[in-house]
């Protein structure tokens, strides 16, 4: 008897797909309009949840709020949290997922970073304009793929920042991800002010799971184009 799951974490839905296991309701944010919608990674609708009688509800404690946790949960349901900060905790962490759903998964071996070539700044938001710091699973993908991020060392995890900011800081190039804020080629020209932009997946960028090994290729490869 397969095992009933609800995921709210977009990373996961994708993986559970990828592992041929179809959970009975996802967030709209996991991209999945076939799925049944059970709210969104901050607001979930626990009524709607607790009622699909689910063996198991998968959540990420980053990307899903404690007190929506301590709701399920005291509606009795069994909560599976998967923490991933860097790219080196992805294959743990899916190991132990598909341990618990009685699914193989044959973990990979993450090779060493690459040595540090070159500083990036990279927005994530606009109004007011937004980065990552070095305590991010995004600049974790970057750092294996040799590239530095140039608020690296600020306090906050999501910096608020200025372009001037930016341009000031010298990165050797901006890259720019399709999300969590949409940036498209009509947003080249405003980032070209701080330095080359490259336009890169934000779904590589910032999504982990059974597509990490295949987007850190991908990423490889457009850093690579503009070498």
């Amino acid at each position: 008897m397969s095992v009933r799951v609800v995921s709210l974490v977009p990373s996961v839905t994708e993986t559970l797909l990828a592992w041929d296991v179809e959970p009975v309701a996802c967030t709209r944010f996991c991209e999945q309009p076939t799925l049944r919608h059970v709210g969104g990674t901050k607001d979930p609708d626990v009524e709607a949840i607790v009622g699909l009688a689910p063996d198991v509800v998968v959540m990420n404690d980053e990307e899903n709020r404690r007190e929506d946790a301590d709701a399920l949960a005291a509606a009795g349901l069994d909560l599976h949290v998967v923490h991933v900060t860097t790219v080196a905790d992805v294959a743990p962490e899916l190991a132990r997922l598909a341990e618990r759903l009685g699914v193989p998964f044959e973990p990979w071996v993450v090779p060493e970073p690459s040595p540090v070539e070159r500083r990036a700044f990279v927005p994530i938001w606009r109004r007011p304009w937004m980065t990552v710091n070095r305590d991010t699973y995004g600049a974790s993908v970057l750092a294996q793929l040799g590239v530095d991020t140039v608020f690296a060392d600020a306090p906050d995890r999501y910096p608020e920042v200025t372009l001037e900011d930016a341009a000031a800081s010298a990165p050797d190039v901006v890259l720019a991800p399709s999300e969590p804020y949409p940036f498209r080629e009509r947003h080249v020209a405003e980032l070209s002010t701080v330095a080359p932009v490259v336009l890169v997946d934000g779904q590589d960028l910032f999504w982990w799971g059974a597509r990490t090994p295949a987007a850190l290729s991908r990423l490889a490869a457009a850093l690579a184009s503009t070498a």
